[in-house]
């Protein structure tokens, strides 16, 4: 029962209209008899610094932020957490005892839980895109020690901007998508990332492949392909990439884990019931 004591969290981003987390961040709250609501607010680009902050002056306890200002948010954060601060992204915010913005990122904690167990050290990945959920796939894949993490854009001042700001992990590189040697790169990869939010639903490229078919047509049936997308569950990119016998991995896991780590920071509750978050999602993918 919402009242006027009760407090919200939310999502912004654009498009937030396919998100599922209000689904599973309501199952949890629901599940440990909190007196908070969690909402998805669809924000334009121009209005995002005036919302957030608007936000932070009302009963908003926390908030998810998602594509495309997860970069963006670290410059309107007063504290910024060390693994933010690491790879100058956030997609997390609580309001801290100032009335200021604490920031932090969930998501390299969620990008790895679906993959901790693969034998992964040693081998090599290719991270497709150069936005903020690139860059949380990066320090991820860094911390499974991974010998080669290639950032592959077709935004070549995005790509540069990036490789800078990781100018000291010597297992990254990049290539922009028209590299005369891609097909090389994907062949030879064991485990390639979309991070794009293209085979997102609702998104401009719903039904598209990350930079065209071509570009997947030397894709090997030794290779792990995982997606971040998770709604759908099953995109196109991973059914493409399921029809050449490679391994496939969706988004589902990553946003439910994430999500745990977000509930977590924003309540100080450790045992988050991630299996009810995981059970919500599947009632809808």
């Amino acid at each position: 029962m919402i009242d006027s004591k009760t407090s919200f969290l939310a999502l912004i981003g654009n498009p937030v209209e396919h998100s599922l987390s209000p689904i599973i961040h309501n199952a949890a709250i629901k599940f440990l008899k909190l007196d908070l609501i969690y909402i998805a607010i669809p924000c334009k680009n121009e209005d995002f610094q005036i919302v957030i902050n608007a936000l932070k002056k009302i009963n908003c306890k926390g908030l998810n932020i998602t594509i495309p200002f997860k970069e963006k948010a670290f410059n309107l954060c007063d504290e910024i957490s060390p693994i933010a601060r690491k790879i100058k992204a956030i997609n997390t915010l609580k309001v801290n005892q100032n009335f200021e913005w604490s920031g932090t990122n969930t998501d390299v904690e969620g990008f790895i839980y679906p993959i901790k167990d693969f034998k992964l050290t040693g081998k090599k990945s290719i991270v497709i895109g150069s936005g903020g959920a690139a860059r949380s796939a990066v320090q991820g894949l860094t911390d499974l020690k991974l010998s080669e993490i290639l950032v592959i854009s077709r935004n070549e001042s995005n790509l540069k901007k990036f490789l800078d700001d990781f100018k000291n992990f010597k297992s990254v590189r990049g290539s922009l998508a028209s590299n005369k040697n891609i097909d090389d790169l994907i062949n030879q990869a064991d485990l390639i990332i979309n991070t794009t939010p293209i085979g997102m639903k609702n998104y401009k490229d719903y039904d598209e492949l990350p930079f065209g078919k071509e570009f997947w047509d030397p894709l090997n049936s030794k290779s792990i392909v995982y997606d971040l997308v998770y709604n759908p569950r099953i995109t196109k990119l991973l059914r493409f990439s399921e029809n050449k016998g490679c391994q496939i991995i969706d988004g589902s896991e990553m946003l439910v884990a994430q999500g745990a780590k977000s509930l977590s920071y924003w309540t100080g509750i450790k045992d988050i019931p991630i299996e009810i978050m995981r059970k919500a999602i599947k009632k809808y993918l």
